[in-house]
């Protein structure tokens, strides 16, 4: 009896944790459409070159004497002000040379790719933002890791990378694990591909498959009607009975598909054999680079360490914002997994399971 009161207990907690959250969930519909004229992202952007250098400062702190210490930074820092004063003289002398003699710029972006290629809409935010703003001498890094998916998602992906090199921005992408597939096809627009010894690459053909349920169906006296006005509009389906014709026809459209991811990577990297290379394959960093998939190995971290000797290089990052929906997904997950697991505990604690 004393489980089924503090069972009843919680449930109480439960209800009223629900209630509250639905009633947070008003409040949050409201303020959506308070917002609705509101962006729906920023962009987040991460000195690199600042970052290492407090990581090099703070080893330098634990490693070097005391008495060591405190006579480089009086040095460093006389050496700081000297070289902000005489860029000052220099400015005021001659702005134009000054402007000319301003160090270059890299900036790093990530793509995370899924099936959808849903990471393009960051994409497509961050290339926007800095296009306008690149100077002679910037580049764009991307780190890119991704085993391929829909076509049409990762063509988009691709054709957002367009955007930097036909703006005779020189692009680099870095593949550190994977860029298979529609991840490749992103990959050979860049001007350079890097890739470190074991990263897999390639992978250039289209596969299509799905489970066929029809006799199952038959067997247990279940009827299923596929209706369509065209005759190709369905050519295999899952429930239906497939035809020869609609096989050869599914095929059919897998192969122009094939042919169409083959010239758009011959276009981009001419000096590729396509025959050699789009047989749908995968192949490691080194026999990637072998085949002239890759341009050189190293890993995109060894990338931003050289860079870094003469560039000022930065992160950018497009953050979504989340939407009322997802606050409150998060919120409801996070309350009702609380409440179970003081249940469970409870109930642990007498022995009920």
């Amino acid at each position: 009896m004393e489980f089924i009161y503090q069972y009843g207990l919680f449930l109480a907690q439960a209800v009223t944790i629900v209630a509250a959250i639905l009633i947070a969930a008003g409040g949050l519909f409201s303020i959506g459409h308070r917002r609705h004229g509101e962006p729906e992202g920023h962009i987040e952007i991460k000195d690199i070159n600042e970052k290492y250098k407090h990581i090099g400062e703070e080893i330098e702190q634990v490693i070097t004497e005391p008495h060591l210490l405190k006579s480089e930074h009086k040095s460093q820092k006389k050496a700081d002000k000297q070289k902000t004063k005489d860029a000052k003289k220099q400015a005021k002398k001659d702005p134009e040379k000054t402007k000319s003699d301003q160090q270059s710029r890299l900036y790093v972006l990530n793509f995370d790719g899924d099936l959808r290629a849903s990471a393009t809409d960051n994409l497509r935010e961050e290339i926007s933002a800095l296009l306008p703003r690149m100077r002679k001498g910037d580049g764009i890094l991307l780190k890119l890791e991704s085993p391929g998916g829909l076509v049409h998602g990762y063509g988009l992906a691709a054709s957002q990378l367009k955007r930097i090199t036909e703006a005779d921005i020189p692009l680099t992408i870095a593949v550190d694990k994977v860029a298979a597939s529609g991840g490749y096809m992103m990959a050979c627009v860049a001007d350079t591909i890097i890739a470190a010894p074991f990263a897999v690459l390639g992978s250039i053909g289209v596969i299509a498959q799905l489970p066929n349920f029809n006799r199952l169906l038959k067997k247990n006296s279940i009827d299923f009607e596929l209706l369509t006005a065209g005759e190709y509009k369905r050519t295999l389906t899952m429930f239906g009975e497939n035809t020869d014709k609609g096989r050869v026809k599914f095929v059919e459209e897998l192969e122009e598909t094939h042919d169409l991811f083959k010239s758009f990577v011959s276009d981009n990297r001419p000096e590729l054999d396509i025959a050699r290379v789009a047989t749908g394959e995968v192949w490691y960093g080194q026999n990637a680079l072998e085949v002239g998939l890759v341009d050189s190995l190293q890993t995109s971290d060894a990338f931003v360490q050289k860079a870094m000797a003469d560039q000022d290089v930065y992160e950018v990052k497009y953050v979504h914002k989340k939407n009322w929906q997802e606050k409150l997904g998060m919120a409801a997950e996070t309350a009702l997994e609380k409440v179970f697991m003081k249940i469970w505990q409870r109930a642990q604690q007498r022995g009920n399971f």
